[in-house]
């Protein structure tokens, strides 16, 4: 079955389309990388329906159950899913006024937040934001044990997979001319994080 259900989604969804709301208040191009199951993509474009949403994924079985939860949802302001791999050198011709990810800089090579950041910085407009969310490690620290326990096994299936230091992704970003301008906390021991093109 091509269609796919992430329980996270259904949990983290409602605290990220709050942040969504504030910065995402005009009609703009909103680009996904790594949607993943499409969940994210179909319940945020239903609820900011001023904005046209275009899904991504390096997975074509992400692609299949992107494009099935957009036939099921009747959504009119969602594009066809792409096929982009954030760590290539070269993405594909894409312009946008936005990037959201979720979930994906702690459960790939360091080498993925890399390309992220340097093809965001190509293909957003100046002004433009990235919202980043997953978990992360502040000041060398975890911010719960169920995080440090987290971060332990995705060690163990790939020791280059492991949440995140959030200054080593901010010097990152401004490496990009991507400039960290917020931070929020989110459940489940999560941030969302918005960063300007400069």
């Amino acid at each position: 079955m091509s269609k796919r259900d992430a329980p996270a989604t259904h949990r983290n969804r409602d605290a990220i389309l709050t942040v969504l709301r504030r910065w995402l208040d005009k009609p703009a191009e909103v680009l996904e990388i790594a949607s993943g199951t499409g969940q994210h993509a179909v319940f945020f474009a239903a609820e900011l329906p001023h904005l046209k949403w275009q899904p991504s994924d390096a997975d074509p079985a992400g692609l299949a159950s992107i494009s099935s939860w957009i036939a099921d949802s009747g959504v009119s302001n969602v594009s066809a899913p792409v096929l982009l791999d954030a760590s290539a050198t070269a993405w594909p011709e894409l312009s946008f006024d936005a990037v959201f990810n979720a979930n994906m800089i702690h459960i790939s090579p360091w080498n993925v937040a890399e390309g992220l950041f340097a093809g965001v910085s190509s293909g957003l407009a100046e002004g433009g934001i990235l919202l980043l969310y997953g978990p992360f490690r502040i000041g060398g620290e975890h911010t719960a044990p169920s995080n440090a326990a987290f971060d332990e096994d995705l060690r163990r299936r790939d020791p280059s997979w492991g949440v995140r230091d959030l200054e080593r992704v901010e010097a990152l970003g401004q490496s990009a001319s991507l400039e960290l301008v917020e931070r929020n906390e989110m459940p489940a021991n999560n941030w969302l994080l918005v960063f300007r093109r400069l």
